[in-house]
């Protein structure tokens, strides 16, 4: 079940991290990947590491020309695109609100938020010519309850989770399905960029009292990015040991 053979998926911030996680996912159940990442050689490598004819392309989802260069690449190398999981994401500075400048909360908004506009207005024009394409959104619980000291990051994964309803519905009927993916605290790269006093204060909070694991997050997205999920769209699946109240 769940197989993508033939098909070409783009994940993006995908070197490392969860997005390794959902690349390894989906390649081993037959899809091309494309490996789209900021650090090209990191890229590169990972793409190596996944066999087959998994590739990689430099990316950088805050500028629109860089994204619409990198569908372009991936058009021309594989000549299809069927699914795009949108996971490149930073937390930010660490900070109370009235201690964050513009470039704190901007800086965030374009990757987190912007770069995920950026990355579906590219593909979707492909995917509506095919009537067919599957697009996952990774989001965050911080979108759904706020995290203190994380205004910025917070907001644009609410952000992400309402674009992702808003798509969904505005492609229902196209065959293309939207969704997203909502993860509590995972152990990854990024928990690097926050103080153990947040990581205590979003771990503390799950019941089942633990950090999730990439791969778990993976198994999820690799359901909404397969044709199973098929009447399935605009929803926001929580990844999160039971903290999600909503």
């Amino acid at each position: 079940m769940f197989e993508l053979n033939g098909q070409t998926a783009i994940v993006t911030g995908a070197a490392t991290g969860i997005g390794e996680a959902i690349a390894r996912r989906l390649a081993a159940a037959g899809a091309i990947v494309v490996v789209a990442d900021r650090d090209f050689s990191g890229a590169t490598r990972m793409a190596a590491s996944l066999g087959g004819a998994s590739f990689a392309v430099e990316v950088d989802v805050a500028q629109p020309e860089s994204v619409q260069l990198a569908v372009e690449k991936v058009l021309a190398r594989a000549g299809r695109l069927d699914i795009l999981v949108n996971n490149a994401g930073i937390a930010g500075r660490a900070a109370s609100l009235w201690e964050l400048t513009d470039e704190d909360w901007n800086k965030v908004i374009a990757v987190n938020a912007t770069g995920v506009f950026h990355f579906c207005r590219a593909v979707v024009p492909h995917m509506r010519e095919r009537s067919y394409g599957r697009i996952v959104n990774i989001a965050s619980i911080a979108g759904k309850e706020g995290n203190p000291r994380m205004a910025p990051y917070s907001a644009s994964k609410a952000a992400v989770i309402a674009l992702t309803k808003s798509l969904g519905k505005e492609l229902a009927t196209e065959g293309i399905c939207v969704n997203a993916v909502a993860p509590a605290v995972v152990r990854t790269q990024i928990l690097e960029q926050l103080t153990p006093e947040q990581v205590a204060y979003m771990t503390d909070r799950i019941p089942m009292k633990r950090t999730a694991k990439p791969e778990e997050v993976a198994a999820v997205v690799h359901f909404l990015a397969s044709a199973d999920c098929s009447f399935v769209t605009g929803q926001c699946y929580d990844v999160s040991g039971g903290r999600a109240t909503y």
